[in-house]
């Protein structure tokens, strides 16, 4: 089932972020390192779902950034080529893997104003902690290509941190459909 056309109602001015972890990676060979772990079969439906559903609801990207890890790297490309977008327009973020709240407001904050919609791939423990301190709305755990979005009004990725920020929307593949918020 896909939401309904524009069900997350898109916001007028300011910038947007969101927050999306990897989808589900493949654990079976265990001579891999952590970095290097691909997407599971799980995970290649459901990074395309996600990202098609993002694009009906009429979610605007601009950016993509993601950790260099495969899994996130791989999230980051299908979501980029559902939005029609060409894979080296990616941003890699070294420190994004395993990152902690610091980095993100790091990434957030170096983003080039030219963008309004950014989208940051990366991992838990790190990912879920960073979407807790950005408003009241508390989650547990984003789990596997879920996305945790705010709105944020400013109009410099420069004074994210500091701007006042509103819970958007929370999403995740098991979810259907979309919560709007």
């Amino acid at each position: 089932m896909k939401p309904k056309k524009n069900a997350i109602e898109i916001p007028a001015g300011g910038k947007t972020l969101l927050l999306v972890r990897h989808a589900k990676s493949d654990w079976q060979d265990a001579s891999l390192d952590d970095f290097d772990r691909p997407l599971n079969e799980r995970g290649k439906k459901d990074a395309p779902f996600m990202a098609q559903r993002m694009l009906d609801s009429k979610v605007p990207i601009d950016l993509f950034i993601t950790s260099p890890a495969r899994r996130a790297r791989k999230t980051a490309k299908i979501f980029a080529k559902v939005y029609g977008r060409k894979k080296d327009e990616i941003v890699l973020r070294d420190e994004l893997y395993l990152a902690g709240q610091e980095v993100f407001f790091d990434t957030v904050s170096h983003t080039a104003d030219q963008f309004n919609h950014l989208a940051i791939f990366s991992h838990n423990p790190g990912i879920t902690y960073f979407a807790n301190e950005l408003t009241n709305a508390r989650i547990d755990n984003i789990p596997t290509c879920g996305i945790f979005a705010v709105k944020a009004q400013c109009n410099s990725w420069a004074e994210f941190r500091e701007a006042p920020k509103e819970f958007w929307f929370f999403d995740f593949p098991k979810q259907l459909p979309a919560t709007p918020v």
